[in-house]
């Protein structure tokens, strides 16, 4: 479907990425951990519950920081909640390179997770409000995109970064503090939301904002549908999120971010090393296999931003759910074997996700939410995504311990089939639609 307006696009790519670089802190910190482990595991002694918790620490802080993110961005902006994330991120990046016991490193990841936390719920929600509706797929998508590139390029430093002894995960963990700052440096530079601006009731910066993104025409269509959208009360609390009106789609948020997370795909990121080491996988092996799974990733992503808003949001979720049970109860079935060809299943699991589930769940929970209350609903949806991705993680190592590696993917395909059944009769479709005519296509929930 064409514009009537005409975007500067170049503008609007460029403000996405930067504030999509809280995404790549996302995936720094999500992939450090799986290079990390096996040298915190010999150098602090973890058995599988401190390994599980030493991992789900940074989710517990991003629980924190989502409760933060949605009341310092209604109350200060989305831009100032994005440099703050910035800098608990670096100072955390850090403390975990300097920890000399295990408290203090869990303590320090505890940290860094507030910070990305916040940027988790930060950038998709800014880029969200700041994208026209024809490039809101394609734009919220770049925040995947960083991540799995944070992802790759972390996965590439820390098998680069082996053979350099005992101390090797402190450079791992360190080296977080390079993106941080250029993250802070590039939010300097970001205008604020012109949609968050229109509800403090500074309309001038607002329109003038808008007029650098699609013109004076486009500027005045906005502005009249966010004052309309956003009329009466425009101080947002959590308590009303729970309101009649909007509740029920809040549900439908914290179900999408529950499914995206427990649907199981992250213990092959977060615990490479053990999977592999189930079948017979040496250290080095383990650490080549997180390069490929980051590559695999990232293609993938760039497949999705392609289709996004092509193909729908539902259709690519629904794909996949499908995809994902089966190729879990493969990936099941040849780990139980102890068959190397297990790598070949979980990557495809990888790739699939990485074109549905990752970005998509993104996507929709930047756009689902009414503009009065975007910012504590977005929080809600996305504590709930880092709740789950706590839970996922702890369990895993104590799972595979008892049951064995394979039991767990026979339960995340049972999860898949549940997802599947969620979004086919419960998430309806959002291409092309505004954010302010959300309120009409959810209000049949």
């Amino acid at each position: 479907m064409k514009s009537q307006y005409s975007f500067n696009t170049s503008y609007i790519i460029g403000i996405s990425f930067i504030s999509a670089l809280g995404g790549y802190l996302f995936g720094f910190d999500f992939a450090v951990i799986a290079g990390a482990l096996p040298f915190l595991k010999e150098q602090f002694g973890f058995d599988e519950v401190q390994e599980g918790f030493a991992t789900a620490s940074l989710a517990l802080g991003c629980i924190v920081g989502c409760l933060l993110a949605g009341r310092i961005s209604d109350r200060w902006g989305r831009r100032r909640g994005l440099m703050l994330a910035a800098a608990i991120f670096f100072v955390s990046s850090l403390a975990m390179a300097f920890s000399h016991n295990s408290a203090t490193f869990i303590a320090a990841r505890f940290a860094a997770g507030i910070g990305v936390g916040m940027a988790s719920v930060l950038s998709p929600m800014y880029i969200a409000e700041v994208a026209p509706t024809n490039m809101r797929g394609r734009m919220v998508a770049i925040n995947q995109l960083t991540i799995v590139i944070g992802i790759f390029v972390t996965n590439l430093v820390n098998y680069s970064l082996r053979n350099e002894g005992a101390d090797a995960w402190r450079w791992m963990v360190g080296l977080g503090a390079v993106p941080a700052a250029l993250f802070l440096l590039g939010v300097c530079w970001l205008p604020e939301s012109p949609r968050w601006l229109a509800k403090a009731g500074a309309l001038s910066p607002a329109e003038k904002i808008l007029k650098k993104i699609g013109g004076g025409d486009y500027a005045a269509h906005t502005l009249e549908a966010i004052r309309k959208s956003v009329a009466g009360d425009t101080v947002v609390r959590y308590k009303d999120v729970f309101q009649r009106s909007v509740f029920p789609v809040v549900l439908i948020g914290i179900g999408l971010a529950v499914f995206q997370q427990l649907c199981g795909i992250n213990v092959v990121f977060n615990y490479t090393a053990n999977i592999f080491e189930s079948v017979g996988f040496s250290q080095d092996d383990q650490l080549k296999q997180t390069v490929f799974i980051g590559l695999v990733n990232m293609i993938c992503t760039l497949v999705a931003m392609w289709q996004v808003d092509k193909l729908g949001r539902k259709p690519l979720m629904l794909l996949g759910a499908v995809g994902l049970t089966l190729l879990y109860i493969v990936s099941a079935v040849l780990l139980k074997q102890k068959s190397p060809a297990a790598s070949w299943s979980l990557l495809a699991a990888i790739g699939l996700y990485a074109m549905t589930l990752a970005p998509v769940t993104w996507v929709l929970i930047s756009e689902i939410f009414p503009n009065k209350v975007r910012g504590a609903a977005t929080s809600i949806a996305v504590l709930a995504l880092w709740a789950s991705y706590a839970v996922l993680t702890f369990t895993f190592p104590i799972l595979a311990k008892k049951l064995g590696t394979y039991t767990p993917f026979y339960i995340y395909a049972g999860i898949c089939v549940i997802g599947f059944v969620f979004v086919k009769f419960r998430v309806k479709e959002t291409k092309g639609k505004s954010l302010e005519e959300m309120d009409t296509v959810f209000s049949g929930h």
